[in-house]
């Protein structure tokens, strides 16, 4: 179990969503191999971290919905989870599906809004969990192929240029 020492004024202020957003932040850099995590493991995880004086009831609502991209809003909005499984849980990615009413929604927690203690984990998130490398690409391929046979048939019509390919196969 992990204690920050010194709790200020500003931990006791923290955000459910950035606590529920830093706990399984801190699952995926403690357990690279893993893909994702239980809702309960989550909201364990908070409980041990103690980031609060006490685990707050929101943890468990936050990790199982209010965070939840790919799930309606009810009523949070945030993106900072995607449910892999009913429940199942890994950190967002940009370029993850999510639900409409959550676009354009929070998806990491403001630097300054999380303890200076775990402010790192915004750094590894952005360069090693959702660095460029696990992006979406900006261009499916195989639509950026999309006319470029156009020229094949220029000087001929469709129809004539099938015929001179099937010459001879007889």
């Amino acid at each position: 179990m992990r204690r920050v020492q010194g709790r200020s004024t500003l931990m006791e202020k923290v955000k459910v969503a950035d606590e529920v957003w830093a706990v399984t932040a801190l699952l995926h850099r403690e357990n690279p191999g893993r893909s994702d995590f239980t809702v309960a493991q989550i909201v364990e995880r908070a409980r041990q971290e103690a980031m609060v004086s006490e685990l707050r009831p929101g943890v468990y609502l936050h990790a199982l919905q209010h965070c939840v991209a790919n799930r309606a809003p009810n009523p949070g909005r945030y993106r900072m989870l995607y449910a892999t499984g009913k429940r199942t849980r890994r950190l967002f990615r940009q370029g993850d599906p999510c639900h409409p009413r959550r676009e354009g929604a929070k998806i990491v927690p403001e630097r300054e809004e999380l303890p200076s203690a775990y402010r790192h984990l915004l750094d590894w998130y952005f360069s090693e969990y959702a660095g460029e490398s696990r992006q979406v690409p900006e261009e499916d391929p195989l639509l950026a192929l999309r006319g470029s046979g156009k020229g094949l048939w220029a000087d001929e019509d469709p129809d004539t240029y099938v015929r001179r390919l099937r010459e001879g196969w007889d």
